[in-house]
């Protein structure tokens, strides 16, 4: 299907789920196992960093897989990206589809079994273990512990 055919679908179907009210059941509730979600249209020069400032707008984002060329390592347009909770999607395939960046109207739809890359073998260690364990920082054990006990003796 054509990519602005299918962007101005989905606009039509969260208009319609407008018009029905509460009550009745959404479209949305197929993709509701996944918080995966489908970003096309965007300009090559985006970076994975500047594709989350846009999308963190409606939900933490916790992995975005930008497509890029094998060869030259340029983005294709394209990527997958999962937020940490599956409403968010929601948010941002009615919020985001359709608008312009750039110049260039983007195509945001969900994802219903989204399968990410298996590891390359060409991966350094570093880049691997960022890749499993994500970049957030994570707070230590004991210093989850203190501020907790903290918390209750008013310090």
């Amino acid at each position: 299907m054509n990519p602005l055919t299918n962007m101005k679908n989905v606009l039509k179907l969260s208009e319609h789920d407008l018009q029905q009210g509460a009550g009745k059941k959404s479209w949305h509730d197929m993709y509701r196992d996944s918080a995966w979600i489908f970003v096309a249209g965007f300009p090559y020069t985006l970076s994975e960093g500047d594709i989350i400032c846009v999308f963190s707008q409606y939900g933490e984002v916790v992995n975005i897989n930008l497509v890029r060329d094998s060869k030259t390592g340029k983005s294709k347009g394209f990527c997958f990206l999962c937020y940490e909770d599956q409403r968010s999607t929601v948010l941002a395939v009615d919020n985001l589809n359709g608008i312009k960046i750039m110049e260039r109207s983007l195509r945001v739809d969900h994802v219903l079994d989204y399968k990410p890359p298996k590891e390359n073998e060409k991966m350094d260690e570093e880049t691997l273990r960022l890749y499993m364990e994500g970049c957030a920082p994570r707070p230590h054990m004991g210093d989850v512990k203190t501020e907790h006990k903290n918390k209750f003796k008013g310090k």
